[in-house]
């Protein structure tokens, strides 16, 4: 294990530091220091550039994201010195608070303490926001991707309000202790109702979706330490939302009524009632975030942003990495140059990794 960590402890410094313009010198010595911290403790813990840089490097690595353009960037909020539930919540409020920005998102993460020994935190929930999924007997009332979580929730306490948007409590573990929950508060929560600019109708499906996709059930690996508590998020690019969130089968499943109250022949796939309606969701989305001031970014554009990243790292000799099935758009992928070109899916560190779910 040690032996493990020394080798991907080593990687990283030296491409790290490398990158920063450190000298040869400098390395040697914090390799040396890293050295003497694992063979006492067993691991070691990385320096605030260290965590910086790791925490960026790991954004410009993911290759599920079309968003990498804006890696270096993000803001890096240090939090590894806190211990208990309620010193987790106060930061998940203000990381809350700081990446809305009154509607201008700023690509954030906030680190707590890294795992080892029997030390370690885990948010369950898979984004800090993330709508309730009741099971009714008249079926799932809110979002399906959520009922487990939201079974968990209710038969520790929480209360059920049976809506389509209710926001689920945080859901806080430190160590192997019992998980205790926390209620968003009210005045912290952004979220954009849905409209269409030219459907009045749109409004009566009384649609909202939250301002910020806050990631907070995975893993942030840097040089060999992982964090298993590390809350980040860049902005939305609207098809997230309007092509998947909306519109999946699984989940909100809102094309055939769409596609009804549009007057399209929702009986036959010929008359391509799905991409109709799909688009229009889309264009509804987008407009909404637009005019409650709210960052978002459309498919097309993500696309253009993702070519001047690739040209940036080209131009610098780093080669690109990716999963094309995650970087072309749900909506119209063969318009965007990704989708005409084959990527690397090759994983490189520091990077970020699913967590198995602890429920």
């Amino acid at each position: 294990m040690s032996e493990n960590v020394l080798i991907e402890a080593e990687k990283f410094i030296r491409s790290c530091y490398k990158e920063l313009n450190k000298t040869e010198k400098e390395i040697e010595e914090r390799l040396h220091q890293i050295q003497q911290q694992i063979t006492e403790f067993g691991y070691y813990e990385h320096t605030k550039l260290e965590l910086e840089y790791g925490a960026k490097l790991a954004w410009r690595n993911s290759n599920r994201c079309i968003g990498r353009l804006f890696w270096n960037q993000l803001e890096v909020i240090d939090k590894r010195h806190v211990e208990t539930e309620e010193e987790v919540f106060e930061a998940l409020c203000d990381h809350i608070k700081n990446a809305t920005n009154n509607g201008r998102i700023k690509p954030l993460i906030t680190v707590f303490l890294q795992k080892h020994l029997n030390k370690s935190i885990r948010i369950w929930n898979h984004q800090l926001f993330r709508y309730a999924g009741y099971e009714t007997t008249e079926g799932i009332i809110g979002d399906p991707d959520s009922t487990e979580l939201t079974n968990y929730c209710i038969n520790q306490g929480w209360l059920p309000k049976y809506g389509r948007f209710d926001l689920l409590p945080l859901v806080i573990q430190i160590n192997n202790n019992k998980p205790k929950l926390f209620d968003i508060p009210k005045e912290l929560i952004y979220e954009v109702p849905i409209y269409h600019p030219d459907y009045s109708w749109f409004a009566d499906l009384q649609l909202k979706w939250y301002a910020v996709p806050i990631i907070s059930n995975m893993t942030l690996e840097i040089g060999g330490i992982s964090y298993t508590a590390a809350p980040f998020n860049g902005w939305y690019m609207g098809t997230e939302i309007g092509a998947r969130n909306f519109a999946d089968e699984k989940r909100y499943n809102m094309l055939p009524q769409i596609g009804s109250l549009m007057g399209l022949d929702t009986n036959s796939n010929q008359s391509l009632w799905k991409d109709k309606a799909l688009v229009e969701l889309n264009i509804a989305v987008l407009s909404s975030y637009k005019s409650s001031g709210v960052t978002i970014v459309d498919h097309h554009t993500a696309a253009n942003q993702f070519k001047k990243f690739e040209e940036k790292e080209m131009k610098i000799g780093r080669k690109v990495t990716g999963n094309w099935t995650w970087l072309i758009p749900p909506v119209s992928p063969a318009t965007t140059h990704i989708f005409h070109k084959p990527y690397n899916n090759v994983t490189e560190k520091p990077n970020y990794f699913y967590q198995k779910r602890p429920f």
